[in-house]
């Protein structure tokens, strides 16, 4: 099969397309022809070095859409033919999804939407579970105050549509107009260009002073504390960068729940894969209902094209997703 090899730590100078072997299947697994992968800001830290990825030289990449080609002798969920999409590679001890085909354990994947192409199905699975997970574990309820930070974002935009679909109240950090109508057009009520509107301000004119109920923080670091601001006494924050020195002061004044969503935990540890694959379905369901879109780069790119895409993706110059079409 053809694949993105990175040979070394670095640049996307150091990836080569190549010709290399089939993966192995091994009975947890099917093997998957890839229609179309997406990339993430994951992809650029570990071929930076962050120490969760594959030996090298591999493959990188863990999202994708494609048709199952064979099965593994414990599966029974899935069979050839069938059309499906997940987050499955890219990690140490797993294949990742720059190539044609990729050996996916049965459990971290489902069956793709119906009504979404391979190139949207594709763009959804770790913003999707990302933003799920944030939710979720946020405990958010229907007309409750929820803040996203970096509403335009990959994971940003996501969590906007899952709290719509849950019936919240929704407002969105953003950094400019343009992010602006994307965050409404995807669901919140009330945006702050965060440049411009410091949280005691944007607090008194959304919540009245009373802070939100739950914030999603996709930004993270030192864009916590804004957060700790933000939030109404005894309230929940759910983050996906939490690699920062704080003082939790408010956190303890203010009696918050304060969580970490790290998406890579099944793949890296095989454990949770079951409940993954569930969201998962959760998700493509709730896409067939049409309340769930992945905003995509309109730009094309093949996986010949993806050190061209890495580098699109580094500038934070993409509008949406990036997604390069493989078979």
């Amino acid at each position: 099969m053809e694949a993105l090899i990175l040979k070394a730590h670095g640049g996307v100078d150091n990836f080569d397309i190549v010709h290399t072997g089939m993966p192995s299947v091994r009975s947890s697994e099917v093997l998957v022809r890839i229609a179309a992968a997406s990339l993430n800001q994951i992809d650029n830290k570990i071929r930076g070095g962050l120490p969760i990825g594959p030996d090298l030289p591999g493959i990188l990449g863990c999202d994708f859409a494609g048709t199952v080609e064979a099965i593994g002798s414990d599966v029974i969920d899935l069979k050839p033919g069938d059309e499906v999409f997940g987050m499955a590679g890219g990690v140490k001890g797993r294949g990742g999804s720059l190539a044609q085909y990729i050996a996916a354990d049965h459990r971290l994947i489902a069956r793709k939407p119906t009504n979404l192409s391979m190139r949207e199905a594709a763009a959804l699975p770790l913003v999707s579970l990302t933003a799920w997970e944030a939710i979720e574990r946020s405990g958010l309820s229907a007309n409750e105050k929820v803040l996203v930070h970096g509403g335009a974002g990959g994971v940003g935009h996501i969590a906007i549509q899952i709290a719509k679909d849950r019936q919240a109240e929704i407002a969105a950090t953003v950094g400019s107009e343009e992010d602006a109508d994307v965050a409404r057009v995807f669901g919140a009520s009330g945006v702050v260009l965060y440049k411009q509107e410091k949280p005691a301000e944007y607090v008194k004119r959304l919540t009245e002073g009373e802070g939100f109920a739950v914030i999603i923080d996709t930004v993270g670091g030192a864009n916590l504390t804004n957060s700790f601001e933000a939030a109404s006494l005894n309230g929940r924050i759910m983050t996906t960068a939490s690699r920062a020195t704080l003082d939790l002061t408010p956190v303890h004044n203010k009696g918050l729940s304060f969580g970490v969503v790290f998406i890579l935990i099944p793949m890296l540890y095989s454990i949770g894969m079951d409940r993954q694959g569930k969201i998962l379905r959760e998700i493509a369901e709730m896409a067939e209902r049409g309340k769930l879109r992945a905003l995509i780069d309109k730009r094309q790119f093949a996986l010949a094209d993806a050190p061209e895409a890495y580098r699109l993706l580094e500038g934070g110059k993409a509008h949406g997703k990036i997604v390069l079409d493989i078979g």
